[in-house]
């Protein structure tokens, strides 16, 4: 699984990446060092590259049709990652290795249907204790102990829906607008809803279309001329009220219960993202930082936070 996982996908990603332009690849780094020096806990570290390349459909209604692929890994610690005792777990550690595959529909409107499907799996075939102990040893951090009581064995197999549309068109207009967001999870790792407003502040210039931004990946164009014009610099807020009926690296396999440390969820949370974009020419950054509410039920666990640095290179 782990083989499939990810030699497929950079195989799929190496043939595409020169004979589809215009394309975009990047990285991103998710890590709760990004908000805070002292800070390593809960979902501490997750790592993706993605690589998306523009459709040559347009239809009325339709303006752009993005393709993008995708593998990454998320892990997660207790409140603290020297947890060698079984009762310092106020979060089970838990590993997650997945490859992913996706259709991003834009709309004239400035509506935005995103669908995806991840493959991949929860338990040590992520090898994120692994890969957890290779980053602390290079970089002199304390060590990590406790992954022996990590969530088993999960195989995954999920699908994910975003829909965004604009509201209050007539009222925010150049530098202001708003938008409202759904994201609703469903498979073998994750089933969830999160619904939110979705605000863009320019800081530079007029705001650019939803389906010419890089606020969901729409930066992509046909015309190579239109890159040298269309820069973007702005802020983005996202609060969200998230629905959580069952996460895989909290609760364990919904198959069995062979994983050693698990707790029930608190099915209602408050989140939050808060970030800057910045985009010229052929390169695309993002910073952002994000806070979760209280996930599951126990005295210690409280809401945490983290940063997430993304960097795009856009190929025309």
């Amino acid at each position: 699984m782990i083989n499939l996982s990810f030699i497929l996908p950079v195989l799929l990603l190496s043939m595409t990446l020169w004979g589809q332009k215009p394309a975009e690849i990047g990285i991103i780094s998710d890590n709760d060092l990004w908000t805070s020096p002292v800070s390593d806990h809960y979902y501490t570290n997750g790592i993706e590259i993605f690589y998306r390349y523009l459709g040559t459909r347009q239809t009325e209604k339709l303006a752009k049709n993005v393709t993008e692929f995708r593998i990454g890994q998320y892990m997660y610690n207790p409140q603290s990652p020297d947890a060698e005792s079984i009762n310092y777990h106020d979060r089970p550690f838990a590993g997650y290795l997945f490859a992913e595959a996706g259709i991003n529909k834009f709309y004239f409107n400035e509506d935005v249907l995103k669908l995806n499907l991840q493959a991949g799996v929860v338990g040590p075939e992520s090898m994120a204790d692994k890969f957890q102990k290779l980053i602390h040893d290079t970089f002199g951090y304390d060590p990590v102990r406790g992954w022996q009581y990590q969530i088993q064995t999960t195989y995954a197999l999920q699908a994910n829906v975003l829909y965004s549309t604009k509201i209050f068109a007539n009222t925010f207009k150049e530098k202001v607008d708003v938008h409202l967001q759904g994201d609703f999870n469903i498979g073998t790792i994750l089933m969830g809803a999160s619904v939110g407003p979705m605000v863009r502040i320019s800081l530079k210039s007029a705001l650019l279309p939803i389906y010419n931004s890089a606020l969901h990946g729409a930066a992509l164009n046909h015309d190579p001329e239109v890159y040298k014009v269309q820069k973007e610099l702005f802020l983005y807020l996202n609060p969200s009220l998230n629905y959580q009926k069952y996460d895989a690296t909290i609760e364990g396999s919904m198959f069995d219960d062979l994983s050693p440390v698990t707790f029930n969820l608190l099915p209602f949370r408050f989140n939050a993202e808060a970030g800057v974009k910045y985009r010229n020419n052929h390169w695309n950054h993002s910073y952002s930082f994000n806070y979760r509410g209280k996930e599951l039920s126990n005295n210690v666990i409280e809401g945490y936070f983290y940063g997430s640095i993304v960097i795009g290179y856009l190929f025309y």
